[in-house]
């Protein structure tokens, strides 16, 4: 094992500093090594690989571990990938989250030079197009480059926190400039809805004016009782210059007032968050979801259609909330719009995907709009979403919130074009997902189309004002593993573009806003009253009936024992395979609790995917390899999340726990789920649940790749709960703690809507470096986005007829069929979208194309 860097090198200290030093104190077994790299030509090299050649050199394993335990091993151990041109080896270097420095070895005499992020590139491009690497004219981005005049944060734990960051820059120019703060009256004085003039008037036009009437309405505001309705002193206010929107009572008007003289006297961060989250500049917000079947029923589980379907229809019930309560605290009488902007599907498989207009369930003013990509003529050549949504709002958007690739690229297109705030959500980036993408894009581009899906996400994420995250981990990554857009900081598509700064992770625009659950539906077992109590019954046979059928196999004998439970997809990655494996070869777990897992199919002629059927036969060999039979109850893969979350609480009834083993999870709603309902909870250290959980407070995190450890905790838990009933009782309420702390609907959507205002202000704070990184987004578009597009197939005009009647699919793609269908899905809606672009209007909204249903 490698040392903790603290104990090898000094945070001072570059790469490029300690490399020679760590290289002479091994000489002799590094210049062989070395060699050794080098002798298979040109190559790109993963740390696995190092480590493994290194090991054929160094036979001795204290010789091996002595020069792991040194700075050597430090480099090597925080090395990303190397790229082999001999005599040089160049390696890419991360030794924390977004830091990364580049420096070259030569094998000859292990002399060590730094290299930039564009020579590192170039050594990578050396090995897969060498002509067009030395090619002097090859096309390279740089989206750094235009932003030389803003702000980045400095310190790995600020990544994410881009609002308290931008607010304290803010604050700091407020404080120097007198241009700022003329800039933050000017803001004000533009805010107006419907025709309606907002907060100030022209009669406070100045700093001096502005400043002046505060104090006035301050002191006159502070003889009031708190209670006095804002229509009382409204006339009063009006002569003063001020006009409605700072609050519906005298405190709540004071209060805002307060805020405002405490950012223009003496300005600090808290006051001026406070107030721009009070500034009444959102009303009408529109969501793009565009890929799958976006429905409320009927539709989970059809093509390319998962999560983010929840996701974005809670998102959009929490926010109407969350703006109904904030127009009223405003003391306004407007009503607030939310649409969410997808495709009219002829062919709705059963679902109201072929209706143009839905209202969203539990929402009284939000809608689904269904825009026609297609009709009986075939497909629309020219359409404009941004008129439809202005003729329905009566105006503009005031915020424009983008999901995944495609309607992240559409949202920043319809954002340009009316000059509207932009947030951007990538649920999942495709580039993680597979080894080397960039470099073999090539080679992959036939089947998943990356050079026109990264650069759609490159696009997208370089428009956006703001970008939502779930995770730390999903920006940047953990120590061993780079984030999903810290993958685009610098890559290489070689033979098309080098990106040599694509985005920044410690740029302010990132911000961790973390979803929930439905709390109508997800909510503690020890709320009696508001429990499903029809599902019971049901839930008592699935669980306890010793019937084998369709929906379940296995019986649990002790049905006096807790319950340790999980429900996933049944592929490697999920690993609920090795969570029975733990449970098996556990005896002191397996006297102490029974398993239940909700997993995919149990016949694997029923599925189509390989992964799920080599899953499915190990589950069968697991169970009779360790005889499990009498405790472990197999479920069938469970759509319906009002029962599922009844199912959640009848565990907890049990006093047992729900286990999340997956050997990576970006985020971990399950777990939130979970932990909702009052179960205590195990989950993966590897990805963002070891954000959600506190271990051994709020829960437990466990590491899959060790399993014997992770099933003695699990069974730690029980015996201790078995000698200390109260225990349970008490990770139990650490985890509904914790939730209600960080992970609510409400809370989201209260961080979301702040992000809206803070950044709309910071927008007109640099609108010239806005403007300009626009004109270089737009060159990229033009140059390369509209060119890739157009070698993308796409599906005949033809309509075909809709089949009469269709069973539900019943299987589910794998893990990485589902990469190859968003992949392809994905870009041949942007392609469509690309196809309706005129050379006079590249930035107007036009048609989005999707096949009803591909087989790929």
């Amino acid at each position: 094992m490698a040392a903790s860097p603290s104990s090898v090198m000094k945070r001072s200290e570059s790469v490029l500093e300690t490399m020679p030093e760590a290289l002479r104190q091994s000489r002799y077994h590094m210049k062989k090594c070395f060699l050794k790299y080098v002798e298979k030509g040109k190559r790109m090299m993963k740390l696995h690989h190092l480590m493994e050649e290194m090991e054929t050199v160094i036979e001795d394993r204290d010789e091996q571990a002595q020069l792991l335990e040194g700075l050597l091993g430090f480099i090597l151990c925080t090395t990303q990938d190397a790229a082999v041109v001999p005599p040089y080896i160049a390696f890419a270097v991360r030794p924390n989250p977004g830091f990364w420095e580049f420096v070259k070895v030569n094998s000859n005499d292990l002399s060590v030079e730094g290299i930039t992020a564009k020579e590192y590139l170039k050594f990578k491009e050396m090995i897969v197009d060498e002509a067009w690497a030395n090619d002097e004219n090859a096309s390279e981005i740089d989206f750094g480059a235009m932003d030389f005049k803003l702000p980045t944060m400095s310190l790995p734990s600020s990544i994410g926190n881009g609002v308290n960051f931008t607010s304290k820059f803010i604050t700091s120019k407020l404080y120097a400039e007198s241009s700022c703060q003329q800039l933050l009256v000017d803001y004000l004085l533009s805010l107006n809805h419907q025709g309606e003039k907002l907060m100030i008037n022209d009669r406070l036009n100045t700093i001096s004016k502005l400043q002046a009437a505060l104090i006035v309405a301050h002191a006159s505001l502070s003889s009031l009782p708190n209670d006095t309705p804002y229509q009382s002193f409204e006339l009063r206010f009006k002569e003063w210059g001020f006009e409605k929107g700072w609050g519906n009572t005298a405190e709540r008007v004071r209060e805002t007032v307060r805020f405002l003289l405490e950012v223009l006297q003496a300005p600090d961060p808290i006051s001026l968050e406070a107030f721009l989250s009070r500034v009444p500049n959102i009303f009408n917000v529109v969501l793009f979801s565009i890929h799958g079947y976006f429905g409320q029923s009927n539709v989970l589980g059809l093509p390319d259609t998962g999560g983010q379907v929840v996701y974005v229809l809670d998102q959009v019930v929490a926010m109407e909330e969350e703006l109904l309560l904030r127009i009223k605290q405003q003391g306004l009488s407007f009503k607030p719009q939310i649409l969410v902007v997808t495709r009219l599907l002829p062919d709705a498989k059963g679902t109201k995907c072929n209706e143009a207009m839905e209202p969203v369930l539990n929402t009284k003013h939000s809608h689904i709009v269904r825009v026609p990509f297609r009709t009986e003529k075939g497909v629309l050549r020219k359409w404009d979403a941004s008129a439809k949504i202005i003729e329905m709002m009566e105006g503009k958007p005031d915020l424009i919130i983008g999901n995944y690739t495609d309607g992240n690229l559409v949202a920043s297109l319809m954002a340009n074009k009316l000059g509207t705030t932009l947030g951007t959500i990538a649920h999942a980036l495709e580039k993680t997902k597979y080894e080397d993408s960039d470099m073999k894009w090539k080679q992959l581009d036939p089947k998943y189309h990356f050079s026109c899906q990264f650069t759609a996400d490159m696009i997208a994420m370089n428009s956006a004002d703001f970008i939502i995250t779930s995770t730390f981990q999903e920006i940047a990554g953990s120590k061993e593993r780079p984030g999903q857009y810290e993958s685009h900081e610098t890559f290489t598509l070689p033979g098309l573009y080098r990106v040599v700064s694509g985005i920044n992770v410690f740029d302010p625009k990132f911000n961790i806003a973390s979803p929930g659950a439905d709390q109508t539906v997800y909510f503690p077992y020890t709320e009696t009253s508001k429990r499903f109590a029809k599902f019971q019954p049901a839930i008592e046979e699935l669980l306890f009936s010793k019937v084998e059928n369709d929906e379940h196999i296995g019986y649990l004998e002790d049905k006096n024992k807790p319950i340790i439970f999980s429900m996933a997809r049944l592929d490697m990655v999920k690993n609920i395979s090795g969570l029975t494996e733990w449970f098996g070869e556990n005896t002191r777990l397996r006297s102490l609790v029974n398993l239940v897992v909700v997993a995919g199919f149990f016949d694997p002629l029923k599925s189509k995917d390989r992964e799920e059927k080599k899953e499915i036969k190990k589950m069968h060999s697991l169970i009779e390899k360790y005889q499990l039979k009498g405790q472990i109850r197999w479920i069938a893969a469970q759509t319906d999340k009002t029962r599922n979350s009844e199912l959640y609480r009848c565990i907890a009834d049990s006093k047992g726990a729900f286990v999340q083993p997956a050997l990576y999870e970006a985020f971990g709603l399950t777990v939130i789920e979970a932990m909702n309902c009052g179960l205590p909870t195990f989950a993966t250290n590897q990805g963002g649940p070891a954000e959600i959980i506190v271990d051994g407070v709020s829960g437990f995190q466990i590491d899959p790749n060790y399993g014997s450890e992770s099933s003695n905790k699990i069974a730690d838990f029980f015996q201790k709960c078995k000698e200390d009933p109260g225990y349970w009782n008490k990770i139990s309420e650490g985890g509904l703690k914790r939730i209600y702390e960080c992970y609510t609907w409400k809370i989201y959507a209260n961080k979301v809507l702040n992000m809206g205002n803070i950044y709309a202000f910071w927008k007109q704070l640099n609108k010239e470096q806005k403007e300009a990184k626009q004109r270089y987004i737009e060159l990229f578009y033009n140059l390369h986005y509209k060119n890739l597009v157009r070698t993308v197939p796409i599906a005949s005009d033809e309509v075909k007829p809709a089949p009469a009647s269709r069973a539900k699919v019943a299987t589910q793609p794998s893990q990485r069929q589902w990469h190859t269908i968003r992949a392809a899905k994905v870009v041949w809606i942007l392609k469509d979208l690309m196809l309706c672009l005129s050379d006079q209007d590249h930035m107007s909204l036009l048609p989005l194309f999707f096949q009803d249903q591909m087989n790929l």
